[in-house]
């Protein structure tokens, strides 16, 4: 089965808490993974930043929020417990417990609009996402940098051979190639040049030379008389060729 959304494990987490005893974010993770049959697969699954299980993120997001309406109290780091408020909510068994439901109390609505002010958001309250807000901006940001990474492409490849053949000395530059020396690069792609595009120092008295070869493919292998200079370079000339 699909991984749950954080507000499906809002009711879930509180019933586990019913007790009154003490429970753990990590234990809660296990026994709510066991309730809904959750395959190992699907509790390894990261989150888009690859920094946090998905799972294990969504559960603290639900436990975060129940504690934000006092249905939870935190008992310390990664530890909390069943209020009176939440084992009243529970004894009306409700069918579902969400971010809609939350905004009857007063202490949640009110740690929601002080955080929703922060991000300038005056929307309505999510019903049905399955995402937490740390999964939607990092969804939000990766298709964002997608974008970005396409235009460049694209702009990239309409562009000079001139300007590519610098572009990439500038990247190498970039990467830590010729040290901090101003000088250390530059391109020198012309007619009659041999193949060699570019030229990095890798130290001052220039004994240590790359020597580059720029090729900006259009969806097209390099021909084999296209890249024969390159191996003759790297054959020839001290240094590395590209």
């Amino acid at each position: 089965m699909a991984i749950p959304g954080f507000q499906s494990l809002m009711l879930p987490l509180l019933r586990l808490a019913a007790g009154g005893a003490e429970q753990t974010l990590a234990g809660s993770v296990d026994a709510l993974a066991s309730e809904f049959a959750l395959t190992s697969y699907e509790l390894a699954q990261m989150n888009p930043s690859g920094r946090a299980r998905t799972f294990y993120n969504r559960v603290a997001w639900a436990s975060t929020y129940l504690r934000a309406a006092l249905l939870l109290e935190s008992m310390g780091r990664g530890r909390f417990r069943i209020t009176e408020r939440g084992a009243s909510v529970l004894a009306t068994s409700p069918k579902s417990i969400d971010m809609q439901y939350l905004m009857q109390f007063r202490e949640f609505e009110a740690s929601r609009d002080g955080s929703s002010k922060a991000a300038g958001d005056t929307g309505p309250v999510p019903t049905t996402a399955e995402q937490t807000p740390e999964e939607a901006f990092e969804a939000s940001y990766q298709s964002i940098r997608g974008s970005v990474e396409q235009e460049l492409i694209t702009r990239v490849k309409a562009a000079s051979p001139a300007f590519f053949e610098q572009l990439v000395v500038d990247l190498l530059l970039a990467m830590g190639y010729g040290g901090s020396q101003a000088d250390a690069g530059k391109a020198i792609g012309q007619s009659g040049d041999g193949g060699i595009d570019g030229v990095i120092k890798e130290d001052r008295l220039g004994l240590d030379t790359l020597y580059l070869q720029a090729k900006r493919w259009r969806g097209r292998w390099v021909g084999l008389s296209s890249s024969r200079s390159s191996a003759v370079s790297r054959a020839s000339m001290p240094g590395a060729g590209f």
